[in-house]
């Protein structure tokens, strides 16, 4: 069963068992309570930027809370996106799922190097490990993913020309 997977897709994997549930959660927070979830441990550090840098109102903020979890919903689609591709085997083997998996370390690498220099400059240490380990995490997906490029499909056999005469083709006549 185990025998047609890749490094690459093993790593999809759990890179999506750890993000999916993570930032669902934090997106509901902040969809329930913007204000409220956008403060909480792992977004504090882009809502301390935007008040204390961007000096942005309460609707402003409001906004740009349900534009971060607008933004962490679809890495998280595009994760259950590439787990479900990820259920057919011959999708699997063609690489065919590489694509969803790509979007969201794209998408989900730009939100969290943006959080992370947000945390950077308000001075939250516990922010800023918390979103250089999933940066690095999502980076080193997506090396793999680069690298290992998945096995080339098996090239057809052509038919050998015909014989002259007609002649059977036997082992002492090769």
């Amino acid at each position: 069963m185990f025998r047609n997977w890749r490094i690459g897709s093993v790593n999809g994997a759990l890179l999506a068992a750890y993000f999916i549930p993570a930032w669902i959660l934090v997106a509901f927070n902040i969809m329930v309570a913007p204000v409220h979830g956008l403060y909480e441990r792992p977004s504090v550090a882009v809502a301390l930027f935007l008040s204390d840098h961007l000096q942005m109102a309460g609707m402003d903020t409001v906004r740009a809370a349900w534009l971060l979890a607008l933004g962490r919903l679809t890495v998280v689609a595009f994760f259950a996106i590439y787990l479900a591709l990820l259920c057919i085997p011959r999708v699997r083997k063609n690489g065919g799922s590489d694509e969803a998996l790509g979007i969201a370390l794209a998408i989900g690498s730009i939100i969290s190097f943006a959080s992370m220099v947000m945390a950077s400059k308000v001075g939250e240490m516990a922010a800023l490990r918390l979103h250089a380990t999933e940066l690095l995490l999502l980076l080193g997906a997506a090396i793999v993913i680069v690298i290992e490029r998945p096995a080339p499909a098996p090239k057809t056999v052509e038919a050998a020309p015909p014989l002259g005469l007609e002649q059977a083709e036997l082992l002492h006549n090769r």
